[in-house]
């Protein structure tokens, strides 16, 4: 994509994460979202709420750019807040995901669905 001197409006990237070992949505699980091509940032950090979705403003487009983003989530931590026995150490700890936004202006939505032993991340409702 040809840069251009006409200002983008951002899509935004939105995510959504369900616990599909137990069929419920994944509040509290933690996350973070960094840019790590050129101009590296940490654009968002927190956890999810009780519906599973990640209340930040880069779901509106907050500090979007085209690049390079990594993603990751802290599975295990949020089974062993949870109750839920893991071996030790745990199958899968942190998930990481990475992912490439060519066109900004267009919406990227991320359902994560995970259990204690894999995950599944795709680019979702484009």
């Amino acid at each position: 994509m040809a840069d251009t001197n006409e200002e983008i409006t951002a899509g935004g990237i939105s995510i959504h994460a369900v616990d599909v070992a137990r069929g419920i949505p994944a509040a509290g699980l933690n996350l973070r979202l960094r840019r790590i091509d050129r101009n590296p940032a940490e654009i968002a950090v927190g956890a999810c709420t009780e519906n599973g979705h990640f209340p930040h403003p880069v779901a509106e487009g907050t500090g979007v750019e085209r690049g390079v983003y990594e993603i990751e989530f802290d599975v295990g931590a949020y089974y062993r807040g949870s109750d839920v026995a893991l071996p030790a150490p745990s199958f899968l700890d942190v998930a990481v995901f990475r992912f490439g936004i060519d066109r900004v202006n267009e919406h990227f939505h991320l359902p994560f669905k995970f259990t204690p032993w894999g995950f599944s991340l795709f680019r979702g409702g484009a």
